[in-house]
């Protein structure tokens, strides 16, 4: 008999899922949260549950979740990344980052990727499958115990391996299970997600009414580059992308971020800066400048510091609301699809 998995599932649908078996529906919110809450790992656990009620839980239902497999540290201590592997053995990346206002999680939304950016470790293996909704709260709530008595998540950012719009429906109950009070209780404000310029899916993001913070990973200022970086923009070519982020800010009135992965002598001269600017201009928007990680067999490198200041003067210069990305974990293959990389390639990553 195959068990029917609780973990991801709403209290009520949890509730359904129990009934034929006996159990009342009002054990579904007292399951959600030893689940969400409390993180247990089996049903023994449930101790306002009668034992009985566990045995027939035991037997009939299971909670899949997430095992550590490598991680690593920063050297600030500030970061963690942690490689989980999921229940079919295959594993992804989540990220923990301590900032002085907070605890945020990245969290991964497939196994793998398929956008083809050329700087992206998370490509190289191609994309495996989507992540559940399940799958994706277990790394935040993993991250929490790692936090234990130094606090809870404050954000998530979904950003990590994969393109969270490619994976719309499971993200999107990923977030409002989040939001339950019996979960994480989190605000919508409190999330952002990251996407390579899926149209459709921005689109359908905006119509759903969420305060999702929304980045769009630019990292060209130009159709002719921006295709050479990132292969979606031939089928969402920058100017259909860029109205699409308008059309979100105005349903949502949240500014967007726009992320700009500086690539030494592809993307980052100051040609290319005031390109930028003009694109920008008139926008609701924030630019994230990030120096790229560099990966072997990609074959970038990153600009350096004085090029980076450079180009984000030019743009301050253009009234542009520009930064440079804060790092967090560079010495520890923190970018997305490093440690999974070094991992299935049979590197020392470097692990704990």
């Amino acid at each position: 008999m195959t068990k029917i998995e609780l973990f991801g599932l709403f209290a009520d649908e949890i509730a359904a899922a129990i009934s034929p078996y006996g159990l009342e529906k009002y054990r579904g919110r007292q399951i959600a949260e030893w689940l969400y809450q409390k993180f247990v790992r089996n049903f023994d656990d449930m101790t306002n549950l009668a034992r009985k009620k566990r045995e027939v839980l035991a037997e009939n239902f299971m909670l899949g979740q997430v095992e550590l497999q490598a991680s690593q540290q920063a050297v600030n201590g500030q970061t963690d990344k942690f490689l989980l592997a999921l229940g079919d053995g295959l594993a992804v990346e989540t990220v923990l980052m301590r900032h002085n206002y907070g605890n945020s999680v990245c969290v991964s939304s497939q196994v793998g990727c398929g956008m083809g950016c050329i700087f992206c470790a998370s490509t190289i293996n191609g994309l495996i499958r989507n992540l559940t909704a399940g799958e994706m709260l277990a790394q935040v709530l993993f991250c929490g115990q790692r936090l234990g008595d130094a606090g809870r998540p404050n954000s998530i950012v979904i950003m990590g391996s994969g393109e969270p719009l490619a994976n719309y429906d499971q993200v999107l109950r990923f977030i409002r299970l989040c939001h339950e009070d019996y979960c994480l209780n989190m605000s919508f404000r409190s999330f952002t997600l990251s996407t390579a310029g899926l149209v459709p899916g921005i689109d359908r993001l905006a119509e759903e009414g969420l305060p999702v913070t929304l980045a769009i990973s630019l990292h060209a200022p130009n159709d002719a580059l921006r295709s050479r970086i990132m292969p979606i923009n031939d089928r969402y070519p920058l100017a259909a992308v860029l109205a699409a982020a308008d059309r979100y800010a105005n349903r949502t009135g949240r500014r967007v971020t726009y992320e700009y992965t500086l690539i030494a002598g592809m993307n980052d001269s100051d040609e290319q800066a005031r390109e930028l600017a003009a694109v920008m201009r008139g926008r609701l928007a924030n630019v994230n400048l990030i120096p790229v990680n560099a990966v072997a067999e990609c074959g970038v490198s990153r600009p350096d510091a004085g090029k980076m200041e450079q180009f984000l003067n030019v743009l301050r210069a253009r009234q542009v609301n520009a930064t440079i990305r804060r790092e967090m974990g560079g010495d520890i293959k923190a970018a997305c699809g490093q440690l999974r990389h070094s991992v299935l390639s049979g590197d020392d990553p470097g692990c704990n």
